[in-house]
């Protein structure tokens, strides 16, 4: 039995995990599937209650999981918050006490969506790439850091950007395995040309290539120029592996090659234990949106995705997470919207009527696939 904690956080995430639970419990109860569903607060719906943006019950709870689904946390109600209590530090701890080193940040184009893009239609229809961003170094963590006063009125701002072997290798290891389950082809990205954080992570990724991985495609590119041709020809690449800062900007300007963050869903991994077990949290991409919570008019799809992403790379039930995303994918042909896809002439719907769709569409799938028992899985 699968232990999964749900975080449901802030804003829209309350609205959007609501369905992502209802999209589990049909998977438990149609497709055997052996998960049980708890919930824990987190973000500033925390801080309300405990004066806190996670406790350390929460953190416990969610070192114990299987895995762990987010919503989404932060809002303007805790703007003025002390830095250290503010939401989003409930979620870099998440991050950093269950060591969630790389972060998988797919781009894919449904075909319904291709025109919501703002690239032309040639240049994304049937894209599908994946970022893999190293998310525990870089910059954002090395030492030393920050700001000090040197004097004469002047201040001086620093952050060091520092990475070691066995950083480099285990998101490496990540990527080339990904690789090797999409299409062989993994594209490296720094700045080896100007960075000797970059030169190193270079010669490590080509040396763990040749010991682990010869038969996947290797290739390099700097950042600056991953970043233009993101834009210019996106559909070049397969696998993206990078360092936290460049894995940032990057995956955010994929992102929006979609047409809209409310579709895009992600995962956080950790490293594999002696037992097989590999700590991991799913998110969406979008954040809170506190001006629309509570209306009923978000997109519950990026969170419904990120459950599909935990089934695949968690539980390995790759059958279960193609046939949710067939049933996403049948419904967005189908013409059903929420307001931040509507377009012309199709069916706008509420949060909870695209969950509805969405479970109407994996009835009629499952009506066509035998069901299996997995209850021990």
């Amino acid at each position: 039995m699968k232990n999964i904690l749900c975080l449901p956080g802030d804003g829209i995430g309350i609205e959007v995990m609501a369905e992502a639970r209802r999209v589990g419990d049909w998977f438990v109860k149609n497709r055997g599937l052996g998960m049980r569903f708890e919930e824990g607060l987190v973000g500033g719906s925390s801080y309300d209650v405990h004066a806190t943006p996670l406790t350390d019950q929460t953190m416990q709870r969610a070192m114990d999981a299987d895995a762990v689904l987010l919503g989404a946390v932060g809002g303007t109600k805790w703007d003025n918050l002390d830095f250290k209590v503010k939401p989003e530090r409930g979620l870099l701890r998440l991050r950093k006490d269950m060591d969630l080193f790389a972060n998988l940040r797919p781009a894919f184009v449904y075909p319904a969506l291709a025109e919501a893009s703002t690239l032309k239609l040639d240049v994304v229809s049937g894209l599908d790439i994946l970022i893999v961003r190293e998310l525990t170094g870089g910059v954002y963590f090395g030492e030393p850091r920050g700001i000090s006063d040197i004097g004469n009125g002047q201040r001086r701002g620093i952050n060091t950007q520092v990475y070691t072997t066995a950083e480099i290798h285990r998101v490496g290891r990540v990527a080339f395995d990904i690789a090797r389950k999409r299409n062989n082809r993994l594209c490296s990205v720094e700045k080896a040309n100007v960075m000797e954080s970059g030169l190193l992570w270079r010669e490590e990724i080509t040396k763990l290539h040749k010991a682990e991985f010869a038969d996947v495609e290797l290739s390099h590119m700097y950042a600056d120029n991953c970043a233009m041709q993101l834009v210019r020809n996106p559909k070049q690449f397969d696998v993206i592996v990078t360092d936290n800062l460049f894995g940032d900007l990057l995956s955010d300007a994929a992102a929006m090659l979609t047409g809209s963050l409310g579709m895009l869903p992600s995962a956080s991994l950790g490293a594999t234990d002696k037992n097989g077990k590999r700590r991991a949290l799913y998110e969406p991409v979008h954040g809170s949106a506190p001006d629309i919570a509570g209306k009923g008019v978000a997109n519950p799809l990026a969170t419904i995705l990120s459950f599909g992403m935990m089934l695949r790379y968690s539980f390995g039930w790759s059958d279960d997470a193609d046939m949710l995303e067939k049933a996403v994918g049948n419904v967005l042909e189908s013409g059903v919207r929420t307001r931040d896809i509507q377009q012309a002439g199709k069916k706008l719907v509420s949060t909870k009527e695209m969950g509805e769709a969405v479970m109407n569409e994996l009835e009629r799938l499952a009506a066509m696939a035998p069901r299996r028992e997995r209850s021990g899985a």
